[in-house]
């Protein structure tokens, strides 16, 4: 069900998300596609080094094929990729950073720039964020338009997401801490954001926020960059906590009517995970969720065995990497 308030659905991708978006872009639009009126994918060819850059080129035409066949099939649906020209760059700063450069990525090589550029592109003023690993339970087809009517509601909240995790049968959450909110369904007030996902209305958070920083990251943030050659800043999601923080704004994750809207994300990267994704997201999407998931907004073992994912991490930490450079 739409909103009286137009909305757009703006979603990232990069060639390297093609191996979990070609399962989960779908889904993402199963859940979403009837509540907005835009449906913005917004590709991003910055290359940046480590993990954010594997299998680039193999993927590139792979995700370009799939924004082709979705494009087709929603009439609402188009793509932009992400645009570093100068004149694009002033246009971006101007709206949300007062004029000063915007970073292409953060010290880990991640995205910085692209999300400002999807937010500045959406052509209507209320926007829905995603990252393209966001899955989502519940099924409901009004939790955008409730959500539209809280920020009208609250001046004091900046953005609104989706329940973190399946709900649990006491409404609380298990690996989040956040203050319950009164609503008429499970809500959650922080003062934190995260940029994997969120609806605003842009005028307001402009008016609100008035115009952000750019900051360089802490020192060892810095060292890292330095050495795998990325850039010294912040995470966006950073950068936007501390002006909602300076804003005393807050954010409200909230289930809503029933059936409900709940967000699960997976933490890490594995053989494992993208053998099992075609059933995880069945499983979502008819809430068999086991009880150790609940109020769990990380997909965790009880769904899928992330034991080689942590290894690997583990053995792979960028300092390690550093040292063994030194040693060669």
């Amino acid at each position: 069900m739409k909103s009286s308030q137009k909305v757009t659905l703006q979603i990232n991708l990069a060639p390297s998300d093609w191996l979990h978006a070609k399962h989960i872009l779908p889904h993402q639009l199963k859940q979403l596609s009837n509540q907005v009126d835009e449906i913005l994918l917004t590709l991003d060819l910055h290359r940046s080094a480590g993990r954010f850059a594997v299998g680039w080129e193999d993927n590139l035409p792979r995700i370009k094929n799939l924004i082709d066949d979705i494009c087709l099939k929603y009439s609402h649906a188009h793509f932009k990729e992400v645009d570093y020209s100068a004149n694009a760059k002033i246009n971006v700063s101007n709206m949300f950073f007062k004029g000063q450069d915007i970073p292409p990525k953060d010290f880990r090589g991640g995205p910085f720039y692209s999300y400002f550029f999807g937010l500045y592109s959406a052509r209507y003023d209320y926007v829905f964020h995603l990252d393209s690993d966001l899955m989502f339970g519940g099924g409901s087809q009004t939790w955008v338009q409730e959500a539209i009517k809280l920020l009208n509601e609250r001046q004091d909240v900046l953005i609104c997401s989706p329940l973190p995790g399946p709900p649990t049968r006491d409404g609380t959450l298990r690996s989040q801490i956040a203050y319950p909110e009164p609503y008429y369904s499970p809500a959650f007030k922080f003062d934190t954001l995260s940029t994997r996902l969120f609806l605003l209305d842009r005028n307001r958070f402009i008016s609100q926020v008035q115009y952000l920083p750019v900051k360089y990251a802490h020192i060892q943030g810095i060292f890292k960059a330095l050495v795998e050659g990325n850039y010294p800043y912040k995470l966006p999601e950073e950068v936007l906590t501390e002006a909602m923080q300076e804003k005393n704004l807050s954010r409200i994750d909230f289930l809503g009517a029933s059936p409900g809207m709940w967000s699960l994300h997976p933490p890490y990267r594995s053989k494992e995970f993208y053998e099992a994704l075609p059933q995880l997201i069945e499983k979502i999407e008819t809430g068999l969720m086991p009880e150790s998931q609940l109020g769990d907004h990380d997909v965790n073992d009880s769904l899928v065995d992330w034991t080689s994912a942590r290894l690997k991490l583990k053995q792979n930490r960028w300092w390690k990497r550093l040292v063994n450079r030194w040693k060669k």
